[in-house]
């Protein structure tokens, strides 16, 4: 009985010891916390297959161009989360793509420093995959006003949106664009004032993918991704933490 017992306790620690036997990578001090944050104790795995592509150096830190891609898991996946380890505010995006929708998604972030960048995929098994990159910067994108702040425009232009549709051999991509100040919170006398649910929609009004977005996407966000059926109209709603709302046919 003793040794059955103790056998179930080896068996328990098993996993736990394997997870936390794992090196990170990208060797950030911040892995750990990070997630605890964002994944908790649920399985992970580092995966080359995830892929985080950014610029070498962030040349204007508060406009990095960010593209996740997760299409080589095939479709199995729940939700995506991303996030910058030593940003103030580390939490960028999460989505929830649709089988229609291809999961890969690009749009322009603030960083606050040279920090690694994460993506973590959650698939039907339960099992997050994660990948990421280093990204060098000199800093301060975070807590940079926003151009808007000096400028009458964005009030009467708030929620505009462009788009533009570029079809490919299989299925096509959308780019678009929405004017909106994207603040922080972080710039005194200037409260937080972001987009914050970004819902991709068939023409029937079906919700396709959903996309939490946070305070460092960057100012007048462009946000680009890829369906599978390029003769299917798409549209888009956002709402931002003021209770805005903005819809639009791509």
């Amino acid at each position: 009985m003793k040794r059955t017992i103790a056998a179930l306790f080896l068996s328990a620690a098993v996993p736990t010891l394997a997870l936390a036997a794992e090196p990170d990578p990208l060797e950030s001090p911040l892995w750990d916390y990070m997630r605890q944050q964002f994944i908790g104790q649920d399985p992970y795995r580092f995966d080359d297959r995830i892929k985080v592509n950014l610029p070498e150096f962030a040349e204007d830190p508060t406009q990095v161009p960010v593209t996740v891609d997760a299409e080589a898991l095939k479709g199995n996946i729940q939700r995506i989360v991303a996030w910058a380890d030593l940003n103030p505010i580390q939490h960028i995006f999460t989505y929830y793509p649709h089988p229609q929708i291809i999961p890969r998604v690009s749009l322009r972030i603030k960083v606050q420093q040279g920090t690694a960048i994460r993506a973590a995929v959650l698939t039907k098994e339960g099992v997050w995959h994660v990948g990421g990159s280093y990204l060098d910067a000199a800093g301060g994108g975070c807590t940079t006003p926003s151009a808007a702040a000096g400028n009458p425009y964005w009030e009467s232009h708030l929620g505009e949106m462009k788009s533009k549709f570029f079809p490919r051999e299989q299925g096509g991509r959308y780019k678009f664009k929405v004017i909106h100040p994207m603040d922080t919170g972080l710039v005194d006398a200037i409260p937080e004032f972001y987009i914050e649910q970004v819902v991709v929609r068939s023409d029937q009004g079906d919700d396709l993918a959903r996309l939490k977005l946070s305070q460092p996407v960057s100012e007048n966000p462009v946000i680009t991704f890829d369906v599978r059926d390029n003769t299917q109209k798409h549209s888009v709603w956002l709402r931002d933490n003021g209770g805005n709302e903005f819809e639009q046919a791509l």
